[in-house]
Parts: C-alpha cells; structure tokens; sequence
C-alpha cells in the first residue's frame, strides 16, 4: 500500500495564512518540512481522503494526476477537509478526458455540502453517496469502512479503517479519544498503519484534538490490544502553528517512540 502525504497541517496552515507569530516566521525562514499545506492523502494514486482547499497547490507540487482517483472519501465539513466547490473543476466545461466518475462519500453535512456544490446534474463525473458510521464500502480495490469520529458534535465525523492488498490502514483525524464503540470495533483487528492527529503537539489536551501524550496512549492501547503488532507503524500528522514546534523538533519527540512524523510529501510503503 502506497501512502501519499499532501498535507499535514491544520486548518490555517503552518505557516498560518494571516499569522505572524514567531514560529510562523520560522517556518517561512527554514521552508522545506516546515512548510505544511492542509491535510489530505492518497492511497495507490486511486482512493483520495479529503479534498482541503490547498488541493491544486498538491496537484502541482507532488505532479499529481487527479483523474486517477477512483474514490473520494470526507472525514467532515471543516474548511481545511472539504472545500466542496472545487468539486465543480471536475465537470466538462473544465475538465477533459475522464473516463469514469469520481464517487464520493461522506455522511449527512458532507453530502449536504457536496451537493450544494455539484447538484445532481452530470453523475457521470461526481457520484456523491452517504455512508454512515460502521457501513463497509467496497470500492472494488479497497474495503473502507467508517468509524466514528469525537470531534465536533454539531455534525457526524468519521474516521477510516481501510483494507487494501492485503494491508489495513487506520485514519484517525480529526478526532480527539477515539469514541468506545470506535474500539470495540477495531477490536481484533489488525492495523499495519496508524495515522494520527497530532495538532495540539506538546500543548494541554483540548478535547477534540490530540496532542503527543494522547498520541502515545492511543498507540499504547493499539499494541496492548493486539492491534498493532511488531511491525505495525504509526505517524503522527496534522499540526497547528501553535505549538511552535518546527519537524525536527516533532523528529525529536516522536522517533525515541519509533512514531514517524509526517511532512507535505511524504510517501511510505507498507
């Protein structure tokens, strides 16, 4: 399973997009791995989680082909997950030569958003559906299933346990606590890949985020659990500016752990 990091921030960026703090100055000063985009990956080129507003600066960054993705898969509705109008660039006036149409699920807000956006009209270029938490999708090259998300409790946000070649992925942001009924169903199962939220870093705990001592536990309970064997691999992702932490400094945290710390770019094998 090929795993493509496009962004790794949250939601202003970091640098942040108006700010001028210290470690956004930083940031801008250092580039490289310290500049982070909004986060979204892909997975095999064909199945995409996340479609955030700095999407187009991926495409042409990381030489991304979008008419690959095959799937589309919504954690929620924050500005730095779904920038839903963009959906519209993928309708004929805009874009040429697509041979099928790119599905895309998410649960009630997101699907609310989406159709806003695209309407019903020209279904052979954007197929919205509404999955709900605990339905498994087959999307023909991967089983996806949504799990609840403990993020914000005004809309259903929902996290992936995805099985693909043989290998099993857990994304697990935006969340804060993964909710009980989220272990109970992992239980058993096995996950070769853990991608966690990590955006409040070395700051106090707030609920709907994670910070690095949630990201241990979460990863402690994991391996305890079973679910995470020997070789199973964790990477922490999705930064605020605010913990004024550049990557090295992640790095640094993060590698005693044997966690990985993911940077805009990043492609791993597992």
């Amino acid at each position: 399973m090929k795993v493509h990091f496009l962004g790794t921030a949250a939601a202003e960026g970091y640098p942040g997009l108006f700010c001028r703090c210290e470690h956004c100055r930083r940031a801008k000063e250092r580039g490289g791995r310290d500049i982070r985009t909004r986060s979204s990956v892909i997975l095999n080129d064909t199945l995409k989680i996340d479609f955030p507003p700095d999407t187009l600066l991926h495409v042409l960054r990381d030489g991304i082909d979008l008419g690959c993705v095959r799937d589309l898969f919504i954690t929620h509705t924050h500005l730095d997950h779904l920038r839903a109008e963009d959906l519209l660039l993928r309708m004929p006036v805009y874009a040429h030569g697509l041979d099928r149409p790119l599905r895309v699920y998410g649960h009630d807000a997101a699907v609310r958003k989406c159709r806003d956006a695209v309407g019903y009209a020209n279904p052979e270029r954007i197929d919205v559906r509404r999955i709900v938490p605990f339905e498994t999708v087959d999307t023909g090259t991967a089983l996806v299933t949504a799990l609840p998300a403990n993020h914000d409790p005004e809309e259903t946000c929902l996290l992936y346990y995805i099985e693909t070649g043989g290998r099993t992925l857990f994304y697990g942001h935006d969340t804060g606590p993964l909710p009980d009924d989220a272990w109970a169903w992992l239980s058993g199962r096995r996950i070769d890949l853990a991608i966690l939220d990590c955006t409040n870093g070395t700051l106090p705990f707030t609920g709907g985020h994670l910070n690095v001592e949630a990201v241990l536990g979460i990863r402690d309970r994991m391996k305890g659990e079973g679910m995470l064997g020997p070789d199973g691999r964790v990477v922490a992702t999705h930064f605020s500016h605010n913990i004024g932490l550049m990557h090295e400094d992640l790095v640094s945290i993060f590698a005693p752990e044997g966690i990985e710390v993911a940077y805009d770019g990043f492609v791993l094998s597992v």
